[in-house]
């Protein structure tokens, strides 16, 4: 694939013309124009402009309501041509319409990489067009901004939520999930299971299935991101092709939907990463006995420490992603921890005190001996964020000294510090110089290509 991924339904989609497509869009936003507010999320449709254009413009037409300019877009849509597992990004540098290219953020595209299910699929792209279709209108209502195309295979729930967490950030990032909804059934049939399915998005039940929206499973990851983060989804409009430009017989769906960020809630990076979770005393002492219990049934003759989920709070099911430190007398015996949250946070602090208790490479194997004297310590991260700078001095002025946990990835290495090494090592300097040395890098260096992540944790022991 070249370095721009040119169009590839103009002219059928929607107009290749570019002075008729963008009157014909702009057309379509006017009829929509409203003063409601900007929002956070939207799911619409991927169908030919003609068809669902003028539902799609429902939304779309308030991305003008803010007062922080959207800078980056990340596009979710199902994939129609290649069939593949997980979730495709792309190695090109733009995507192409008649109104001009659109940059990918190839920095955004490099942070989920490490994520499970996700990689590169250049062929996902190539004439996929449940993309394409929702560029003309970004280009029109946004002006200039960047673009994280994803298409989405055959990915659980949960590889999409971790992608969409990783990539939430604050109000400049807007995340969209390009979705028709029942395909080719006579119109009344249509309208109920349309029905049916736009409640289940309201309620955030996230299992949809193909039947109900082709964009079942980007749809259903959004759905489990939203229900984690206590946020509502509002419809907008929900008709078919039997209401727009088709016959009754054999309709498709279409639907849009907006997500608003809720007050309070993560509204920007800073807050985001600064905001801590506060798990009450008693939670903090029950997931501190689990970490206990792990090692130590691994320890006995059973070795087997089981976890019934339905035993336990829903505070402590939400995917997280946790380290667990073991030290004896002040002196680290082992830590292992994840970066991207993939399984329930009882779950995951058990498979890591396991992995930091016989796992880690620095140390053997802990002892019935040594268990008797080990403190364990529980750290929960927040969702790390792109950090956003171009040199090793704009790092430094960013980085807040015993908040902020890093991550620093470049060519093909990465290595992360939990806040809590600022104990150790107060100098911001030497904070990223150590960190870089432990991702094998030179320790004073800088490459145009580094990502650095930031996120916070809360600690307790």
């Amino acid at each position: 694939m070249s370095a721009v991924r040119l169009p590839a339904v103009a002219g059928t989609f929607y107009p290749s013309n570019d002075d008729v497509l963008s009157s014909s869009v702009d057309a379509m936003l006017r009829n929509s124009t409203n003063g409601l507010p900007c929002p956070k999320v939207i799911i619409a449709p991927h169908a030919g402009h003609v068809y669902s254009g003028q539902i799609a413009a429902s939304a779309y037409s308030r991305l003008s309501n803010t007062d922080t300019p959207i800078k980056r877009v990340v596009l979710l849509g199902p994939s129609h041509k290649v069939a593949f597992k997980g979730v495709a990004a792309t190695s090109c540098t733009a995507y192409k319409t008649p109104l001009g290219e659109i940059p990918v953020d190839s920095a955004a595209v490099q942070t989920i990489l490490q994520l499970p299910g996700t990689g590169f699929l250049d062929e996902a792209h190539t004439n996929e067009h449940s993309l394409e279709v929702h560029l003309p209108f970004l280009q029109r209502e946004l002006g200039a901004f960047s673009l994280v195309p994803l298409v989405v295979g055959d990915a659980t729930k949960d590889e999409v939520a971790n992608v969409i967490n990783a990539l939430w950030g604050g109000a400049e990032t807007l995340i969209i999930v390009s979705s028709d909804l029942s395909h080719f059934h006579a119109y009344d049939k249509a309208r109920e299971i349309d029905t049916q399915t736009s409640r289940k998005i309201l309620t955030l039940e996230s299992n949809l299935v193909g039947e109900e929206a082709c964009g079942c499973r980007p749809i259903n990851g959004l759905l489990h991101v939203l229900k984690a983060r206590g946020l509502k989804v509002e419809q907008l409009s929900v008709l078919n092709s039997g209401d727009t430009a088709g016959d009754k017989d054999r309709v498709v769906g279409y639907g849009a939907y907006i997500v608003l960020e809720a007050p309070g809630i993560l509204k920007n990076e800073t807050e985001a990463n600064t905001m801590d979770s506060q798990l009450p005393l008693a939670f903090r002492q029950r997931l501190l006995q689990v970490a206990r219990g792990t090692v130590l049934s691994s320890l006995e003759s059973s070795g087997i420490y089981n976890i019934d989920l339905d035993s336990y709070p829903p505070e402590l099911k939400q995917e997280r992603a946790t380290f667990v430190t073991l030290n004896i007398n002040d002196s680290l015996r082992g830590c292992i921890g994840s970066l991207a949250a993939h399984r329930p946070l009882v779950v995951d602090i058990a498979h890591n005190a396991q992995a930091a208790a016989f796992k880690d490479p620095r140390f053997k194997p802990l002892t019935l001996a040594e268990f008797q004297h080990v403190d364990f310590h529980i750290s929960v991260l927040s969702v790390p964020r792109v950090l956003a700078v171009s040199s090793r001095s704009e790092l430094m002025d960013k980085l807040r000294p015993g908040i902020d946990g890093l991550i620093i990835e470049e060519k093909g290495r990465r290595a992360t510090y939990l806040p809590s090494v600022w104990e150790q090592i107060s100098d911001a300097e030497t904070f990223v110089s150590e960190l870089r040395r432990k991702a094998g890098l030179d320790a004073t260096g800088w490459h145009a290509d580094t990502v650095v992540h930031q996120y916070t944790t809360e600690e307790f022991c």
